[in-house]
């Protein structure tokens, strides 16, 4: 009974040491890594879903279904977005570009000159992906900005660029050319361009526009046509006559910031969210011939 116990006590060891063999040898293939399979879902059920519960109040206002459809998003787009903040559309395009799409979040740069608000929203949304692997897994997490953080992707590899209420930090930045010009070479001929921003009146100053939120939607289009991009249409998807845009807190007056505490809250919360444009544009298949 002892040799029993020491060839059963030896087993182990030596199927290990055969399979090694037998591998070196290249007689049994190693097995393939786990290989992760996502079910496609559509915009409606990734705007739905249960753990947007914390956000869906701001569905009223930013009307996530109607802007994404404007802008034609498809789930097999690989789509950037550009200063996602906190994550608000990331919820949403995450998910829906997870089975068969590529979602870039282009953040804040991850540089040691960037302002604090920048730095701690950064952590914040590192912390965000990292702690929900089944909708972030497949988020690249790449920056875009000051000082030389210009090239979030490959160029002409997007098919969609978005960004929401963010031009009114560029011109802040002094740097909505290169921005825009990022855009442009981002995306592939025929490529889109999606924005969202804070409309102003148009008489609106670049230093009006950086002390009150509020871009002129003239100015908006000349910046993307200064790019190259052609103006393809704009919708009224998340207008607001009711906000008057002459606020002492300029748009951060209003929700959800509220800036001005208990002067006038009930005033801003009957206004709601700002006025704002949805603007389409297009990469031409073929470029404009440059002026001489």
């Amino acid at each position: 009974m002892p040799g029993l116990k020491s060839r059963a006590a030896a087993g182990p060891l030596a199927v290990a040491v055969l399979a090694g063999a037998l591998l070196a040898a290249g007689c049994v293939a190693a097995p393939p890594p786990p290989v992760e399979v996502f079910q496609p879902i559509t915009l409606e059920q990734a705007i739905a879903a249960p753990y947007r519960d914390a956000n869906r109040a701001r569905d009223l206002y930013r009307h996530p279904l109607q802007t994404l459809e404007f802008f034609g998003i498809e789930d097999d787009m690989t789509v950037v977005e550009v200063w996602p903040g906190s994550g608000w559309y990331s919820e949403i395009l995450a998910p829906f570009l997870r089975a068969r799409g590529r979602y870039v979040a282009a953040q804040y740069p991850d540089a040691p000159s960037a302002p604090d608000y920048q730095k701690k929203t950064l952590a914040q949304y590192k912390k965000a992906l990292a702690g929900n692997p089944q909708l972030f897994s497949r988020v690249q997490l790449t920056g875009i900005g000051k000082p030389n953080f210009y090239m979030p992707v490959p160029p002409g590899t997007a098919d969609m660029v978005l960004t929401f209420r963010n031009v009114h930090n560029w011109l802040a930045d002094d740097n909505s050319r290169e921005m825009f010009a990022t855009f442009y070479r981002s995306l592939k001929p025929g490529g889109v361009l999606g924005i969202v921003e804070h409309r102003g009146f148009d008489d609106t100053t670049r230093e009006d526009s950086i002390r009150t939120g509020y871009v002129s939607q003239e100015y908006v289009v000349q910046l993307a046509q200064d790019a190259g991009f052609t103006w393809v249409a704009w919708e009224e998807i998340n207008a607001n006559p009711r906000d008057t845009k002459d606020h002492p807190g300029g748009v951060w007056s209003l929700p959800p910031t509220l800036r001005l505490g208990e002067v006038d809250r009930l005033k801003y919360l009957t206004i709601g969210e700002s006025d704002r444009m949805t603007l389409k544009f297009v990469k031409p298949a073929v470029p404009a011939p440059a002026a001489p």
